[in-house]
């Protein structure tokens, strides 16, 4: 079963999603990757959750990514010994270490010394996703006080943002650590890291994965913005994680840094997911509003190569329903001929590397001759991933002899991952190119294809050959 639609869908499992007939429903409305959020549910809930995954996918007969999200560190304020309070515009708020007092309406414990190492006189905190805002006026090592800027009311254990200030936290937590762990050994195709703040996170998680899964960096702090090319270098993917960064960032900015990130992954042929609220009100309605339709649609026009769903197919009434909606809208706007408009005119020049020339070449020459397709041999995905970063006008297939590298490229804008047999040589290679795509209905006799591969074959990160082939 073959995805008509470049842009991808990744849907979220959860308690609304977790057995085996919403799972394959959800394979057949258009998902292509599934989220496993481990902020939430046990290892075994996820492990019986792929397990599940692997099984339709086999029965389906096409490659489907799996994506591991770790939590990352959270940060809130601790308890109260009388309920909520309130707290009032004006009034002084003091945040500190001592635990073993209770808060209340003029202090709260705060469990988290690498805040108060980074707080200065300023600064502000933003409590329970933003709804209360203080601003330190005094800070230690242990404490801070602060004058309440926007106040409301706060209970137990609300997590807090700090925004503008990059904090002394690494982005993996013990939890983080044993999740990863379990992760890998499962087979995850991509890990997801949250609270990225600098290139160095990503750096720290890919020596412990060693390249037994992609990194998806999230981004959701400003100091990501402020950072953006160098975590761009590191990482393999992206994901616009527009929640926590609407909540530390004027909301009024966040759809142009939405479309900054989108450009400057696509400039370097790197997979860009935007995820967070796209149809948000599915959660309990079987339509979306006229507004989250056209903001889906606004990351497809802008080139995005998934689209993602959270609550709406975790937790949500209709999650099926979700997941098809979201699949007609990816349709119907990738069929408007403004869109291929909008995707050229967004075309940046490719970097002057042989890797990028071959992917440059087979955009030429597959709109030059009108091929029915193009083919990326590949073992490590890396043809596949130059060939979308010209998002051409014809169907990529991603052929690979790699399983996990075949799931990899379920994420990847205008790529159907087909697993196939190792080749030894150019012609063999073209030989099963052709077969290929006769058999999957993408050419027919007459036409022509377009096939990019890196020699010598099984070499990663090697793609130097282009070659046209004619069907007979």
């Amino acid at each position: 079963m073959q995805r008509p639609c470049n842009a991808k869908i990744v849907a979220t499992l959860g308690p609304a999603s977790a057995d085996r007939v919403t799972i394959e429903a959800l394979v057949r409305a258009g998902t292509d990757v599934f989220r496993l959020n481990f902020s939430h549910g046990t290892h075994a809930d996820h492990q019986q959750r792929l397990e599940l995954i692997r099984a339709v996918e086999a029965d389906i007969g096409r490659p489907i990514g799996v994506l591991l999200d770790l939590q990352g560190p959270k940060l809130r304020v601790g308890t109260f010994a009388g309920g909520p309070v309130q707290l009032v515009e004006g009034a002084a708020f003091r945040l500190d270490l001592d635990r073993t007092t209770p808060g209340d309406a003029t202090r709260v414990p705060m469990p988290h010394p690498e805040i108060f190492a980074a707080l200065q006189p300023g600064a502000d905190l933003l409590l329970d996703d933003g709804r209360l805002r203080l601003r330190v006026e005094r800070s230690g090592a242990d404490f801070a006080e602060t004058r309440v800027i926007a106040g409301g009311l706060l209970s137990d254990r609300k997590g807090v943002n700090v925004p503008g200030v990059v904090l002394p936290l690494s982005a993996l937590t013990v939890k983080d650590r044993a999740d990863l762990d379990f992760g890998l050994t499962l087979g995850i195709d991509w890990i997801a890291l949250s609270f990225v703040q600098r290139a160095a996170d990503i750096t720290e998680v890919k020596a412990i994965v060693q390249g037994r899964a992609g990194i998806v960096a999230k981004l959701e702090k400003p100091a990501a913005i402020d950072s953006l090319d160098a975590i761009l270098a590191e990482t393999d993917a992206v994901m616009v994680a527009r929640g926590d960064l609407g909540v530390e960032m004027p909301a009024e900015q966040v759809p142009a840094i939405q479309k900054r990130i989108v450009r400057a992954c696509r400039k370097l042929g790197k997979p860009v997911i935007v995820a967070t609220q796209m149809l948000e009100s599915m959660v309990g309605a079987p339509v979306p509003t006229r507004a989250e339709a056209s903001d889906v649609a606004t990351a497809i026009y802008d080139g995005a190569d998934a689209v993602m769903l959270s609550a709406e197919s975790a937790s949500g009434r209709f999650p099926v329903q979700s997941v098809a909606m979201m699949d007609r809208i990816i349709a119907q706007t990738e069929a408007d001929p403004h869109y291929r408009d909008a995707i050229d005119a967004s075309h940046t020049q490719p970097a002057a590397n042989t890797a990028d020339a071959i992917g440059w070449a087979a955009r030429s020459v597959a709109g030059l001759l009108d091929v029915a397709a193009m083919v990326a041999y590949t073992s490590s995905g890396s043809s596949a991933l130059r060939m979308a970063r010209e998002r051409p006008r014809a169907s990529i297939l991603g052929m690979t002899p790699s399983r996990s590298t075949a799931r990899r490229l379920a994420l990847v804008w205008g790529v159907t991952p087909v697993l196939c047999k190792d080749v030894m040589n150019v012609s063999d290679m073209t030989e099963l190119a052709v077969d290929t795509a006769v058999k999957l209905g993408f050419a027919q006799p007459g036409q022509t294809l377009v096939i990019a591969a890196g020699m010598p074959f099984g070499t990663a990160g090697t793609t130097n050959l282009l070659r046209i082939a004619q069907i007979d």
